[in-house]
């Protein structure tokens, strides 16, 4: 490690507070996207400006009930996409096979998706018998801009709320 390296900050690309100041509160992102937006059509410096996600929390949402039905469809099927692309592979590379090469690497496949599905789902031993999609979410948006064009973006962003 050179002395430059360790003394130099901005060669490491650290985690930093937001700066600015808050011109805008929404209580979605698409908001606060449609404040950036309607900063930038106006020609406001939108490089100053900074969304900011307050209280931020994972939301995890239940999609569907998980049986072994659908593992191991689900399975299958990933095995069985896998399995063809090989098998095309091989047939490629073997010459007078026929489409025999691309049946074992879909049954293959198959075969091999069906097991690593049951074995992880088996594994879970019941804890988990549920699928679901999870995001990060803010319970509010904040736009901030830096002071030198805070009072300007306010107002702009003042006047997209009156239409």
């Amino acid at each position: 490690m050179t002395a430059a390296f360790a003394t130099n900050p901005s060669t490491i690309n650290l985690p930093t507070l937001p700066e600015g100041w808050p011109i805008g509160s929404y209580d979605t992102y698409q908001q606060a996207q449609r404040a950036v937006d309607h900063l930038a059509d106006n020609d406001f410096p939108v490089q100053d400006v900074t969304i900011v996600g307050i209280e931020p929390m994972v939301v995890e949402r239940v999609a569907a009930r998980l049986t072994w039905g659908r593992v191991l469809g689900t399975g299958a099927a990933s095995g069985a996409w896998l399995g063809l692309f090989v098998g095309l592979l091989l047939s490629l590379f073997t010459s007078g096979a026929g489409l025999f090469p691309i049946l074992i690497g879909l049954v293959s496949g198959v075969l091999f998706g069906v097991a690593a599905a049951a074995v992880r789902y088996g594994a879970t031993r019941g804890q988990r018998d549920f699928v679901s999609h999870s995001q990060l979410v803010a319970r509010r948006y904040d736009v901030l801009s830096k002071p030198r064009n805070a009072e300007r973006g306010r107002d702009m962003l003042a006047t997209l709320a009156m239409r």
